[in-house]
């Protein structure tokens, strides 16, 4: 009897290994964008059952100021959090790109200033040339869209504050690459909407109290967005600050809005 429980302790000593492996949470796995002079730290997560001969949508996520870095960590916070829920993987199976922009840099090329009061004032520019960051984005972007995996058809952005902003900004630079994005309390130059407002659908989020990015920046956007022709979704959460994200992220119609559209 000792001996064959010394058996069986040894079996599941060996298969614990392969049963914490199962069990254990998903994860992304950490890359990097390299050419010439861009350096683009990035992580990703692959579908479940990833099978490479296959083709699957690449969703772009970018992050807001204060998750820029060179760890290659903090950018997962909180837009990392979505796509690991086990429903939205089995319902959604898609490629999750979310790359670090550096501490010194930004992903558009806005300009930044407190007024007299203590507001913050944003400036977006027009036919701007890309900061070093969007340039590697960029390069990042096509450098994926060359894998034979991804689906260049259904092609997706998104962001959040400051990686809203570089959203309004990369599908104006990009606009025949994307299938749909959505911006959460961003900003960007009305006079840009003409360059993604037919081609890009688009769905805009805002914090009616946001004290951080004015939830003007986003309205002047929707309407801008119209008079150039396009259909903008607009959500604005009256009383919620800048963290609107939360709730965006929350809204059950987001990815299923997201990934509905295609090239």
């Amino acid at each position: 009897m000792y001996k064959k429980s010394i058996i069986l302790l040894y079996i599941a000593l060996l298969t614990l290994p392969a049963l914490l492996k199962a069990q254990a949470p998903p994860t992304y796995d950490s890359g990097i964008y390299t050419a010439k002079s861009d350096t683009l730290p990035y992580r990703i997560l692959f579908p479940i059952n990833f099978d490479p001969a296959k083709k699957y949508p690449l969703v772009i996520l970018l992050h807001g100021a204060g998750e820029r870095g060179n760890d290659n960590e903090a950018q997962l916070n909180p837009s990392g959090k979505l796509f690991l829920q086990g429903p939205v993987r089995q319902l959604f199976p898609a490629i999750v790109v979310i790359p670090q922009c550096p501490k010194t840099d930004f992903w558009s090329d806005v300009q930044f200033q407190r007024d007299s009061l203590g507001n913050n004032k944003f400036t977006f520019p027009i036919d701007a040339k890309p900061t070093k960051a969007m340039h590697a984005l960029m390069g990042c972007v096509a450098e994926f869209l060359q894998k034979p995996y991804v689906n260049k058809h259904r092609v997706y952005v998104g962001g959040l504050s400051m990686g809203g902003m570089g959203t309004f900004e990369i599908i104006g630079r990009e606009p025949n690459v994307f299938a749909a994005a959505f911006a959460i309390c961003g900003g960007d130059n009305t006079l840009n909407a003409k360059k993604y407002a037919k081609k890009v659908p688009l769905w805009i989020f805002h914090g009616g109290k946001d004290n951080v990015v004015s939830p003007d920046h986003s309205l002047v956007m929707v309407d801008a967005i119209k008079a150039a022709g396009g259909d903008p979704k607009f959500t604005l959460y009256p009383n919620d600050g800048h963290n609107c994200w939360d709730d965006a992220f929350a809204e059950n119609d987001l990815l299923p809005w997201l990934f509905s559209h295609s090239k």
